[in-house]
């Protein structure tokens, strides 16, 4: 590691990195921005401070594309997370070609592009989908470092960058040359390649209503909130309507936008640009329960979640020496209308009396986000499953990504003995917050009841280190009456159980 540098210059670099390129780091990565800062001094052999001074003034553009390669770190590969690529083929084509027909144009876009890989694999599946030669279908690629898009222009790859590439794909696509692979001059000519900058206003690259689909994947991870905001807004002007939008793995619109429906097929999560014409949401709640509910020794879920783990409780007792209820949150969740009342009652299990008590509420309280989310808790600690579904849709087409919600609607399949769709629709709560620990605790008992113990470890491993920290007032409207240390004992038994180490 080079020499620290001064404080304040650090912060300077911080801030100017995260208002011209929208990279965002905290605290912790000082070390690694300072490494970063004293790198580029020493190749361009400049001070601190004319070096600031110059990015802070806009009089230094053609520094930004090395410093973007420098701080961030772009893994990309041909068919890199295939399954939104198959839904790319199944789902986005079909219904675009569609749309599109009486013009038979379709646009993409792969933004922050890097080698080139994601771009020149959608210009692999268009031309693998589409047989018809009248389409007219351009794709846009774009990254804000010269040196790569070069690289992606020459199209020559490692044999490793197709490690995810179906056999038939390379064969028919891709040729050897030396210790490389090339690729085939019919995809090569499909792809533009443009340096642009994603973190600043572009008018002629956002124009309104210009792309069939958005990839942007790995990249929002990068920037500040504010930043992250200001560019989806871009992306979701440029779609058509009805649009879509693919984002990393690790990536959700959740606190971003409320422009997008959320779509899962294909074992992956994607969004749709909300003034499209309407699709039915292929989310895991549109899965058929099973008439028949599965039990064992664990689990017996007809009998709703709250009862499984008291049964299960009942083999920790021990473990755990504290109090069942937590008497006082450390902070009440937010809301426009006083639910004190309905959470005392909440915390005494006195389910049915705290759902009495929201429904005396003045009228106007119905759609209240707050309250919505706590009736269809209660509902489903009830058992009252229908009920609890329908306010859920109602709640969810106010916020369609409310995690709290689909986490509910989880529970009634865990009430009606459908442990797969129950699985899938914790998923969705997951992917939605990622630090929600409930969801987690569920996947790894409905894992460890269906004998899928690999999946109940991870999961449970993963809930276990999220319950330690998890905020008490989502505790207390999730939890089913059970305080903190109830439910970490539980994840660790059952861990236990699963083989693995709590």
């Amino acid at each position: 590691m080079t020499g620290l540098g001064a404080q304040s210059d650090i912060e300077r670099f911080r801030a100017v990195i995260c208002r011209r390129l929208g990279l965002h780091f905290e605290d912790a990565k000082l070390g690694f921005l300072n490494d970063v800062m004293q790198r580029r001094l020493e190749k361009l052999r400049r001070t601190s401070g004319d070096y600031l001074q110059e990015l802070e003034d806009k009089t230094a553009n053609g520094e930004l594309s090395p410093l973007a390669q420098d701080l961030t770190v772009p893994e990309t590969y041909f068919f890199r997370n295939i399954e939104q690529f198959r839904a790319f083929q199944e789902v986005v084509l079909p219904e675009r070609m569609r749309v599109r027909g009486s013009f038979k144009a379709l646009r993409f876009l792969s933004a922050a592009c890097a080698s080139g890989e994601e771009p020149y694999t959608l210009a692999i599946v268009v031309k693998e989908t589409i047989a018809d030669p009248t389409w007219d279908v351009s794709i846009r690629a774009v990254d804000i470092n010269p040196a790569v898009l070069e690289k992606a222009k020459r199209a020559r790859f490692a044999p490793w960058a197709l490690r995810e590439t179906p056999a038939d794909a390379q064969r028919r696509w891709f040729r050897p040359e030396e210790r490389g692979m090339v690729l085939d001059e019919a995809v090569r000519t499909a792809v533009t390649f443009e340096a642009r900058n994603l973190a600043v206003e572009d008018s002629e690259l956002w124009q309104p209503a210009s792309y069939d689909a958005v990839y942007c994947r790995n990249v929002m991870m990068y920037f500040s909130p504010e930043q992250a905001r200001a560019l989806v807004s871009r992306i979701a002007r440029s779609l058509m309507p009805g649009g879509y939008l693919f984002l990393g793995h690790a990536e959700t619109l959740r606190g971003l936008s409320d422009e997008f429906h959320l779509r899962h097929t294909h074992g992956t999560f994607y969004y749709q640009r909300k003034d499209g014409p309407e699709r039915i949401c292929l989310t895991s709640d549109n899965v058929v329960p099973r008439a028949t509910p599965v039990t064992n020794e664990i689990t017996v879920l007809a009998e709703g979640w709250v009862e499984t783990i008291r049964q299960a409780s009942e083999r920790i007792e021990a473990l755990v020496s504290a109090p069942v209820i937590e008497r006082r949150p450390e902070h009440s969740l937010p809301s426009s209308w006083d639910l004190t009342g309905a959470f005392d009652l909440l915390r005494s299990e006195r389910f049915g009396d705290a759902l009495a008590h929201i429904r005396r509420l003045p009228a106007g309280a119905s759609g209240d986000p707050d309250v919505m989310l706590l009736e269809a808790t209660l509902l489903a600690h009830g058992g009252e499953y229908t009920a609890a579904r329908i306010t859920c849709q109602r709640l969810l087409a106010a916020d369609e990504l409310n995690a709290g919600a689909q986490y509910v609607l989880a529970l009634c399949h865990e009430g009606l003995g459908d442990s797969n769709g129950a699985i899938e629709q914790h998923r969705v709560a997951i992917y939605l917050d990622a630090t929600f620990a409930m969801p987690r605790l569920h996947v790894g008992l409905l894992a460890r009841q269906i004998g899928d113990l690999g999946l109940a470890r991870r999961e449970l491993g993963q809930a276990l280190s999220l319950l330690k920290h998890e905020d008490a007032s989502r505790l207390l409207l999730f939890g089913g009456g059970f305080n903190r240390q109830a439910l970490v004992a539980l994840c660790e038994a059952t861990l236990r159980d699963c083989g693995g180490q709590s």
